[in-house]
């Protein structure tokens, strides 16, 4: 592990959880969309939007399975966002014959959104943003120390 390692692990972290951020608020700005995709000739609601990270540096099986028999060292340099993939989970079916979206029966489809679902994905990145940023310091700090040890 170089010098500044743990800040490049850090960077990369708070790069990462800001963009899950950005998902996650546009998940809820679209929790009432009706109209997000033209397909075949009919609107669709608004997909929830779910991310997907991974170690960067790491690529194969078999560094990990080094790495976990202490026989290999870390070759992790941070997280990335792998991919953005949508939520498969079946719409919202609501009665509402006076929206005009409703179909025949009167039922609207809303987007699979559940706000309390993406509070808790919001806090969760929240708290892993502020833990690196809290590492980031850390490691700032202890670098200026070490570079007082030298005056």
């Amino acid at each position: 592990m170089t010098l500044f390692q743990s800040i490049h692990n850090s960077g990369s972290a708070l790069t990462a959880n800001r963009f899950r951020m950005d998902v996650i608020s546009s998940n809820v700005a679209n929790a009432n969309t009706t109209r997000a995709q033209y397909v075949d000739g009919e609107w669709q609601p608004y997909q929830r939007k779910m991310t997907r990270m991974a170690p960067e540096g790491a690529t194969s099986f078999n560094s990990f399975l080094q790495k976990a028999m202490g026989k290999g060292q870390s070759d992790t340099q941070g997280v990335k966002v792998t991919e953005v993939v949508p939520d498969q989970t079946p719409f919202k079916l609501v009665y509402d014959p006076t929206h005009p979206d409703a179909d025949e029966e009167g039922y609207v489809r809303l987007p699979n959104v559940d706000i309390a679902k993406e509070m808790v994905d919001l806090m969760s990145a929240t708290r892993s943003y502020e833990a690196n940023v809290t590492v980031m310091n850390a490691s700032k700090n202890m670098y200026m120390k070490a570079l007082e040890i030298g005056k």
